[in-house]
Parts: structure tokens; sequence; C-alpha cells
């Protein structure tokens, strides 16, 4: 099998720059037909595999919306892809749906392939350890509206929709403050993420409105994998402090602290109140069952989905978006409430 042939193979060639390449490639409104042209004549000769999107200069588009997610396997991203995929299947248009599984060096490689399939838009929910977002800038050179959800990063001209962590984190920790509590523990997921960073910055809000001191001690930064809950339950058991509410950034690690604690000796609500986040339905399965904040998943799939096709049909421009908000809401049940049956 011969080597296989890159934009920059082709830009070499040609004598133009690789930006020229991809733009051409995915028709980008800036690069003249006749460039246009000699570059496909190219590609084909030497056998680049053209994308649907270039082949057809007159359509002009794919219809097709590219998603990248980190795990496929949460309730939350469930509902969010099936929101993005009523909206765009009625509209005509095809998901392609990667996973990064919590890696950056997976969604760099899912970026570029979904660049290069030609997609007319791209909606992205961020890896844990993201820290550089070059991969995105080809969508935006080549004017392929890109949207980040949930796990956000701002960057000029992509939109972004998330809830407001800040609020919805305070929300949560007012909550159990209410019902008592005073010595608290915020189970965060990785705070590079400025969706668990922003409800970090809630509940420490929260506390010091209450008069209640904050410290290192008061935040356990976790990778939310329900696997690496006895980490937890250990540090409970054997710390000096009588934690007696606890504040998790998702409702399968809130499950699992509930079920290993109850195993332990905790008795939940009793000794210790929990609350989680998302709204899974997994919430009610538990017992005791969870309160939790409902994280609107699936009206967030349905935004990113018309935003992105708006933009393309051009009803809107979302190049001047900062971020669309949406509401959450607290829903109060059984593992923090101060006695039930």
């Amino acid at each position: 099998m011969g080597k296989k042939i890159t934009i920059y193979d082709l830009a070499e060639q040609l004598e133009v720059s690789p930006a020229t390449v991809s733009r051409s490639l995915n028709n980008h409104p800036s690069i003249s037909l006749k460039t246009k042209t000699k570059v496909l004549t190219a590609a084909r000769n030497a056998g680049y595999k053209v994308n649907k999107f270039a082949v057809n200069l007159s359509k002009q588009k794919s219809n097709t919306i590219g998603v990248i997610v980190p795990k496929l396997d949460s309730a939350f991203m469930s509902t969010m892809l099936a929101g993005v995929e009523k909206v765009a299947n009625e509209a005509g248009y095809n998901l392609i749906i990667s996973q990064s599984l919590e890696s950056m060096e997976k969604e760099k490689m899912n970026a570029q392939a979904l660049f290069q399939s030609g997609v007319d838009a791209l909606i992205v929910s961020l890896a844990y350890d993201t820290s550089s977002y070059e991969h995105f800038t080809n969508y935006i050179s080549a004017g392929v509206p890109v949207l980040f959800v949930d796990r956000v990063f701002s960057l000029d001209d992509c939109a972004t929709i998330v809830i407001d962590n800040r609020k919805a984190g305070y929300d949560a920790t007012k909550h159990l403050i209410a019902q008592g509590c005073r010595n608290l523990l915020h189970i965060s997921g990785h705070l590079n993420r400025s969706v668990y960073a922003d409800r970090l910055s809630g509940f420490k809000t929260a506390l010091a409105e209450s008069g209640i001191k904050y410290s290192k001690a008061n935040v356990w930064e976790s990778d939310l994998d329900p696997k690496n809950v006895n980490e937890l339950v250990d540090f409970l058991k054997q710390t000096d402090v009588s934690f007696d509410g606890i504040f998790v950034s998702n409702d399968r690690f809130a499950a699992s602290c509930i079920k290993e604690l109850q195993k332990a000796g905790f008795d939940i609500p009793k000794d210790i109140k929990v609350i989680g986040f998302n709204n899974d339905p997994i919430c009610e399965l538990i017992t005791p069952s969870l309160s939790t904040i409902d994280y609107p998943g699936y009206q967030m799939g349905v935004l990113a989905a018309q935003g992105a096709i708006n933009h393309l049909n051009g009803n809107i421009d979302l190049h001047p978006t900062n971020a669309i908000s949406l509401r959450h809401q607290l829903i109060i049940r059984e593992s923090t409430a101060n006695s039930f049956n």
C-alpha cells in the first residue's frame, strides 16, 4: 500500500499553502473556482480521498453534522445526542458521532477525520484533558461552524451552550446547608474543565455566604468513574472531619457513593446527605432516591443542532454569540431529607 496522500503533499505539489488546499477541498468562498478546480484535479490524480463536500461544488454542503463527545455511555450524553439527532433528521441532516474517550489526542484525531469527511458543522463536548484547541482552527478558517456544549471553551467565532454551572453549584450547596449540613465535601470532576471549576466556584460562594470556612479539604477532585468510589469511601472513613453533606458533580458517582457508604455503615441521609448532578434515571432507582440538579441535556442538543442548521441556512450568525445559557432545576429527593420512611 502506498503512502497516504495528505493536504501537505498536495500543497507542496501545487506550491500553495496547506490552508489553500484545505479551503479548496471544503469549497470555502474565499478561494476562486480556478484554484478549487486545480486542487480537486490534483487531489483526484494523486489518489487523495476527496470528501463529498468538496466533490460537489454546486451543492456546497454535505448535509452532515459531526459530533464529538467524551463518552457515549452516560445518560446525559445520550439525551443530548437524542436532541441533536431529532433536529438534524427533521432538517435532512445526517450525523457522524465520535467519542474522545476523555483523551485530547483522540479528540484531535476525531476532529481531523470529521473535517476531512466534509461535515457542514461540528458540535463538541470537550475531553477531560483537552488543553489546546488548534484542532478546531481548520473549521474556523474554513467557515465551518463549531458549537461547544456542556464542557466548553471560549474560542473566537465559536458558540457555547451551557447552564449557569456556578448558580447550579451554589443551589445544590445551599440546599445541603438549609438541611443542616455544616461540614460539606464537594466531589468535583477535573478542574481544568470550566464546567467543574464553575460548580466548585458556586460551592465556595454558598459556603462563604453561610459563614462556613472553605479549605482544600472541602473538595475531592476525581475522574468521577464509579469504579473508583472506594477511594472516597476510605477517605471518609479515615478522615477526622465528620462530613455531613456531599455535593457530587455526577449522578452515577453519587449513586455509587450512597451504595458504598451504606455498605460501610453510614446512614444516608441521617449521617451524610448526598446531592448529585444531571438528573440521570439512576436517581430514582437508588435507595434512598437521589436529590440532584436537573441538567437539560435534551434541550441542549436541540439548541445545538438548531443553532448549527440555522447558521448554515443563513438565518442566524453564530459567530458573535458568546454563550447560550439554559436553566437548571434543583430536584429534592430522599438523599437530602431530614427524615423519610
